[in-house]
């Protein structure tokens, strides 16, 4: 017999995940706003060097990696929406200071509240996505559909805005922030029943998170995700720049346009792919992409389009496997501890720090060692995704 049933569509949301949805593409125009332009910022406004600065700028994403655990169990213990509201005010707050700072010292001191904002809001978004999926993950999907178009709104409303001032510079992602927290303090009432339908508030079991194998491997696998996409924003514009010169600026940029642009036209086909696909099939096949995303960029030196060709895999390798490591903790984490697990999963974050040193050293060495190094690193994702799976 012929099984006629049709599988729901992907694209048709409840008003809980309308809500949650509408908040993640908000969160992301805001990211993208300012984040990006931080560290011109903070080269025309402080004295601080060029180690300095990296040091500002990455200790953003490192406070929200550290603080997730802390703020992934105060989420299951009190409640993810009463902790993204304080969580959104702290970042409309630190985002309107930062239009009238002018002191470097309160600048920075800013800069980094914002890793504690991030902090509070990430676990307990990534908690309440989890409790209102149907259960397949999709909702994760969706989320990296939210980043691209943040990846595409964000610069453009803060490249406007960057020669303007520093007023209406901080004031465009303050504004996105207030109406995430507008979409909060409306709908907050509705989501909050998520938590309380599920029996949620217990003791938190945060020693037997740290305990979980799978839990351990499905952050692995995200860390080494990290790893990979870090080296597009350092190592591969450095190689890029030996053999393009001053047109490297351009050229990158077109690059990234084309990679945001394109995450948004595959992700139809790749979560159609996702659902009749096994989990190591899939795994596999994004893998290739990113190898072979590198091997065009270690040919692109020869022929331009070869790095058009290279963004297109990786492109497809990104969108494949950026959303994997959440649905993984998705699936493993029980609804009384997914603020903890989505909390410790922020480790995976560290990806960004190791990815920029390891692959300048590597490139420093030898540029065929670094990209041959690279093309194999990703594959660890095959073991690591198949260890998350219980």
């Amino acid at each position: 017999m012929t099984d006629t049933r049709r599988r729901p569509s992907p694209w048709r949301f409840s008003r809980d995940q309308r809500a949650l949805v509408l908040g993640s593409l908000l969160n992301s125009m805001a990211f993208f706003a300012a984040l990006p332009f931080a560290a011109l910022y903070l080269a025309d406004r402080t004295e601080l060097p060029a180690a300095g600065i990296g040091a500002v700028v990455g200790g953003i994403p490192l406070i929200a990696a550290f603080g997730g655990l802390l703020s992934g169990m105060v989420a299951d213990r009190l409640g993810a929406v009463r902790l993204m509201r304080w969580g959104l005010l702290l970042n409309v707050a630190v985002y309107s200071a930062l239009a009238l700072a002018d002191a470097p010292a309160a600048i920075v001191a800013l800069f980094l509240a914002l890793g504690v904002a991030r902090t509070l809001v990430e676990p307990s978004m990534k908690k309440l996505l989890s409790l209102s999926d149907t259960g397949d993950g999709r909702l994760f999907r969706v989320r990296y559909i939210t980043l691209c178009m943040g990846a595409i709104v964000g610069p453009a409303v803060g490249g406007v805005l960057f020669h303007t001032g520093p007023t209406a510079f901080f004031l465009a992602p303050a504004a996105f922030f207030a109406l995430y927290l507008a979409v909060m303090v409306v709908r907050g009432g509705e989501l909050a029943r998520l938590e309380t339908s599920t029996g949620g508030g217990g003791r938190v079991p945060w020693t037997s998170a740290l305990r979980d194998r799978h839990l351990m491997a499905a952050i692995g696998a995200g860390a080494v995700v990290f790893l990979i996409m870090a080296q597009m924003d350092t190592s591969i514009p450095l190689h890029m720049k030996g053999f393009y010169g001053d047109g490297t600026e351009y050229l990158f940029a077109s690059l990234l346009v084309v990679n945001a642009a394109l995450a948004l036209l595959v992700q139809p086909p790749v979560i159609w792919l996702s659902e009749r696909l096994p989990r190591g099939p899939l795994v596999a096949l994004g893998c290739v992409f990113f190898a072979v995303a590198f091997g065009c960029v270690w040919l692109g030196t020869t022929h331009v389009a070869l790095l058009y060709v290279a963004i297109v895999f990786w492109t497809l390798g990104e969108a494949i496997l950026l959303p994997l490591p959440d649905i993984a903790v998705h699936s493993l984490a029980s609804d009384d501890r997914k603020g903890t697990y989505f909390g410790l999963s922020e480790l995976r974050y560290l990806g960004f720090f190791v990815g920029p040193i390891l692959g300048g050293a590597l490139l420093d060495s030898s540029a065929p060692v670094y990209f041959a190094f690279m093309a194999a690193a990703v594959f660890l994702c095959l073991p690591l995704l198949r260890g998350a799976s219980r």
